[in-house]
């Protein structure tokens, strides 16, 4: 199976840019979790998919060793404005329905895996951090944030656009394999 066969499987799921992931551009940075920790969307220490939940900075970096290859994904979408919050949802959920579909997909190819999606798992309305184990470890998916990429460096590294200018907004993720 080559890359160019999972790139189609996965323009497939609708997603605006489907693009081969350079693995040296992937660079682990505490700078990015450090953003993490200062808690701007509420899911920092909520959830298994969250820092300090996903592991730590090292394990994160260690994770993302074991991979060789890699595809770069994102979802560009039309808002208004920069506060038309109910656009910005709407461009995320596709986003996201679209990355669970494009991991089902691989899920079936190759059995190594690592997903890092957009923003914290959102599969379960109440996650059981930190007192139970996570209902569905198969499914969830940490943010390439909480792994600590920097995803516009990652984009620039790829040759994929971060910020579309006014009026659009992209949501971006990222799946490592081996096949």
């Amino acid at each position: 199976m080559e890359t160019a066969f999972i790139i189609e499987r996965l323009a497939e799921c609708g997603f605006s840019t489907v693009k081969e992931l350079d693995i040296n551009t992937l660079k682990v940075l505490p700078e990015v979790r450090d953003m993490c920790a200062v808690n701007t969307c509420g899911a920092y220490s909520t959830r298994w998919s969250c820092p300090p939940g996903c592991g730590s900075i090292e394990e994160c970096s260690g994770k993302i060793k074991h991979y060789s290859l890699g595809i770069l994904v994102q979802t560009v979408g039309d808002i208004e404005d920069s506060l038309d919050w109910e656009g910005i949802m709407e461009v995320q959920e596709q986003h996201n329905r679209r990355f669970e579909k494009g991991t089902e997909v691989l899920r079936k190819l190759t059995e190594k895996l690592l997903p890092l999606g957009s923003g914290a798992c959102t599969i379960c309305s109440s996650c059981t951090y930190p007192d139970a184990p996570c209902r569905f470890p198969d499914r969830a998916v940490s943010s390439m944030e909480a792994f600590g990429l920097f995803v516009s460096d990652v984009c620039s590294g790829n040759g994929v656009a971060y910020n579309y200018g006014p009026g659009k907004i992209a949501y971006t993720g990222c799946y490592l394999f081996e096949i």
